[in-house]
């Protein structure tokens, strides 16, 4: 899903039953996925994540999140921590692009100052959680190499299976292995491995919602470290679609003004 939402234009809308079981046949079923998920102009959500140690102890923190579509370029986002005091007011700024690297910011209100996140080190750790800085930024299609797995039954539906490969060579990541409904278009897992191509970590998507008829928002995401143990969970709530937010908050000044 759209960490979640994707600019992509409509190359070609083909049905299902014209995709042929070969190495290339996920550029198609990738396109469409993005075609799917364009035009949504900009959506807020609240989050509560879960963060919990291998001995499945529980600390929870309350976050709000901020995404406007950048025609042309990636999405711009926001996320801002509300609970538990000691995180209050940091901020996480992404301008995400097309091919370029992704820019990120971090506010840390302690030191009321903002930290510019390298481009080597967006793969470390987003605040102690198993999120990575990368994973929190909008997916775009240009900035993966694709391979087809398999299409097979998936619960109630049909799935279908494929590699993605960063081209980004500073990934904490060597590919991820996405699983797909085939029918509604939506992310059903990833599975992540690290840089020795070790399986690493899993987002599970569950408790989708469908927005303006056309946007399905996963309303859990559950990430789970198979070599610490360790897992996050988020859990959104109050999810708003054309909101009517501006591209121009998305700033670095904005960062301080945040309350």
């Amino acid at each position: 899903m759209k960490k979640i939402h994707l600019i992509y234009p409509i190359l070609l809308l083909l049905s299902e039953s014209s995709i042929a079981i070969e190495n290339n046949a996920a550029i198609p079923i990738v396109q469409k996925y993005h075609a799917q998920n364009n035009g949504f102009g900009d959506f807020s959500g609240n989050l509560t994540m879960t963060l919990r140690n291998s001995a499945q102890e529980e600390s929870k923190r309350m976050l709000r999140i901020r995404t406007v579509e950048v025609p042309g370029e990636g999405d711009k986002s926001m996320i801002v921590f509300d609970k538990p005091s000691d995180v209050r007011g940091t901020a996480l700024l992404t301008h995400s692009h097309k091919t370029d690297n992704n820019d990120q910011w971090l506010y840390l209100p302690s030191l009321k100052r903002v930290k510019r996140i390298s481009t080597s080190n967006q793969s470390g750790p987003f605040l102690g959680s198993e999120f990575a800085f990368e994973d929190l930024s909008s997916e775009e299609m240009e900035k993966y190499n694709y391979k087809f797995l398999t299409e097979e039954n998936c619960g109630d539906s049909v799935c279908y299976t494929y590699e993605q490969h960063p081209i980004n060579k500073n990934s904490g990541y060597t590919r991820q292995i996405v699983t797909m409904d085939k029918f509604k278009m939506r992310p059903v897992s990833v599975q992540y491995y690290d840089r020795k191509d070790a399986l690493l970590k899993t987002l599970t998507y569950s408790n989708y919602q469908l927005y303006l008829d056309k946007y399905w928002r996963s309303h859990q995401m559950d990430m789970v470290n198979h070599q610490t143990e360790k897992s996050t969970t988020l859990l959104w709530e109050d999810v708003v679609y054309q909101a009517g937010l501006e591209e121009r908050a998305f700033s670095k000044q904005g960062l301080k003004r945040i309350r």
